[in-house]
């Protein structure tokens, strides 16, 4: 290889040594050829030669390319560089000889009006003047050149460099199976009577309470597509904006079905997925406002959906305790409903007063979150936290004696009713109805919400362990506990709605309730073999896991929606694997199996089939 390059070298010198001859010789070739031409005239012949460029520069990267001494690429280069280099020039000399004759004409002007009438002055910049304003104005030129990018035609403007795009695109396949047993008159959808028209629970109504399907298996694809884009703002702001689709504004899905909502190639909604503003002074603190990822870290889904967004306010912080062990806190307040402005009542009052309109009942989140990571060398590294997360007036409250003459009455406690539910909470009625001869004495017209019969103050205890001595395979266990602290085993059974067993007909209009088997606690274990990340042809990952989750341990609105088909009172186990197929472009396939812990018989079966690309 050595002796190649000498030669190469050897090659270029003599190629540079030619053509510098060829140019000293070339006036005289060029002298001698045009007295040959005048004393014999000749008819012109057409050459086939490829026309050579003009520029000498051009004409020797050209030469070193033929003859090997540069690459294609390496010649392109040094002639783009060239070109900026005299295009640069040409700009600061034509602004020099132009900023010249304007001092110039200013001087000539300040001339003639001091000198009196008649006088004639012959305007003199010497040379060394001129020389200077060139100089001075070539600077000036160079250094908005650099500034502004317009030195390198196809550079970018500097502002442009402080933004990064992002995104990702998946298609789904989902199988959703449905073994024989489940009960499907008690699987009451409780989330549809709260975002519609209460349901009338008298034994006069001949319809069901609206249910989920729990018998008729279905097989869907979907999609999920997000765009993103970051932007630093300087001085340690930022700022941060994502657009995702879905079939509705679920916080817990963006995953939109083909051919749902319409159908017949209709067109898809779009919505902000993450809006918020960052500042982060130094490498170890944050604080952001706005809808913003979880600031909270989670190994798994137990608690928390892995893609939801949280509305609010956040303020993080790490620091390395000693080398290799960092210690890191999380906390933040985040609104979960805010009361409509016009929020009220338009039956008369009892003493036949104006509309009332309802105080703010405006639920809120607050969380913190303490934690410890830990990495001893390449092989072996953890990482354990401890959260707490009080969810305020998510609690539904009985109201005040009302009178309720169709669907579309209010009650002052309506408000407490959950915006938004999965399945599994347990549930309460809301209203205390007046029984008079409007509702035939309470057997008619009992138009309901429903309210959470529990307050949430959960517990979370998270943990991982990662062992990296096959590195890229690793090992990683992931662990986590979650413990409703504001439960309460003692809530009467006869308000609740569901989450019970034993009830049974004592007489044609008596029952007894049953017995409450709502559960507090939860946990998930899994363990995943392969790569971590999935990013590169044949990357691989495999995994397995055991997840069981009380009715009651966590507000269902939030938690995974794939398992069980998303909400709380699930158990079960999941297994799947991811294998990449490109740079960034992987397959994946997970099986979730679930089963009730309490209540009415509930089973499924879910399959997802997954081509995932990200940019």
């Amino acid at each position: 290889m050595f002796e190649r390059k000498s030669v190469a070298r050897r090659r270029s010198l003599f190629l540079v040594a030619y053509i510098g001859a060829f140019a000293c010789v070339a006036p005289v070739l060029a002298q001698d050829s045009g007295d040959e031409e005048t004393k014999e005239t000749k008819l012109p012949k057409v050459s086939r030669a490829k026309p050579i460029s003009p520029n000498a520069t051009v004409n020797l990267v050209n030469l070193l390319v033929k003859q090997g001494v540069l690459t294609e690429e390496q010649a392109k280069l040094l002639i783009e560089q060239a070109a900026n280099e005299a295009y640069v020039q040409r700009q600061a000399a034509k602004d020099a000889t132009a900023k010249a004759g304007e001092a110039a004409k200013v001087a000539a002007a300040a001339a003639t009006a001091a000198s009196p009438p008649g006088a004639k002055h012959v305007t003199y910049v010497p040379e060394v003047v001129k020389r200077q304003l060139r100089e001075d104005i070539k600077k000036e030129v160079m250094a908005q050149a650099e500034k502004e990018n317009w030195a390198s035609p196809g550079k970018y403007p500097e502002w442009a460099s402080r933004i990064r795009f992002y995104g990702d695109m998946r298609i789904r396949y989902r199988g959703i199976y449905y073994p024989s047993g489940n009960d499907q008159v008690n699987a009451v959808n409780f989330n549809a009577i709260n975002t519609g028209s209460p349901y009338d629970v008298s034994n006069a109504n001949a319809y069901y309470y609206p249910t989920y399907d729990v018998t008729q298996d279905r097989n869907q694809f979907r999609f999920r597509g997000r765009l993103g884009m970051l932007a630093d703002l300087h001085e340690g702001f930022s700022t941060g904006l994502r657009f995702a689709g879905g079939e509705n504004n679920s916080p817990v899905s963006q995953n939109q079905t083909f051919a749902y909502n319409g159908g017949n190639f209709s067109k898809y909604s779009l919505w902000i997925d993450r809006a918020f503003f960052k500042y982060q002074p130094i490498q170890e603190i944050s604080l952001t406002a706005g809808r913003m990822d979880n600031p909270f870290w989670s190994p798994t889904d137990l608690v928390w959906y892995r893609d939801l967004g949280f509305d609010g306010f956040a303020a993080q912080a790490r620091h390395e305790v000693v080398d290799g062990v960092t210690a890191f806190v999380s906390g933040g307040a985040f609104p979960t409903f805010n009361t409509d402005l016009n929020a009220g009542i338009n039956l008369p009052s009892y003493d036949q007063g104006p509309p009332t309109k309802l105080p703010s009942h405006d639920k809120w989140l607050f969380a913190g979150q303490l934690g410890v990571a830990a990495k001893f060398e390449e092989s072996y590294a953890f990482k354990v936290a401890a959260a707490y997360y009080d969810f305020s007036k998510v609690q539904g409250q009985l109201s005040s004696p009302c009178r309720v003459y169709s669907a579309s009455d209010a009650c002052n406690t309506d408000l407490t009713r959950p915006s938004f539910a999965q399945r599994g909470n347990t549930y309460m009625p809301l209203r205390s109805i007046i029984a008079d001869t409007s509702n035939s004495g309470g057997t008619t017209g009992q138009y309901q919400y429903f309210g959470l019969a529990q307050q949430f103050r959960p517990v979370v205890a998270s943990g991982e362990i990662d062992f990296g001595h096959f590195d890229p395979i690793h090992v990683v266990l992931d662990g986590e506990y979650v413990l409703n602290t504001a439960f309460d085993g003692r809530v009467r059974p006869d308000i609740l709605a569901n989450n019970l067993i034993g009830a049974f007909q004592i007489s044609p209009n008596t029952w007894f309730p049953g017995h409450y088997v709502g559960g507090k606690y939860g946990y998930l274990a899994s363990a995943t073999v392969g790569h971590k990340d999935i990013r590169h042809l044949w990357d691989w990952n495999v995994f397995a896991g055991y997840k069981y989750l009380g009715s009651d341990a966590m507000v269902d609105a939030f938690v995974d929606s794939d398992f069980g088909l998303g909400g709380t009172n699930l158990k079960g186990y999941f297994v799947g694997a991811n294998l990449g197929v490109g740079e960034n472009v992987w397959l994946a396939m997970r099986w979730m199996s679930a089963d009730n812990i309490a209540g009415v018989p509930y089973a499924v079966d879910v399959l997802h089939v997954d081509l995932n690309g990200k940019f």
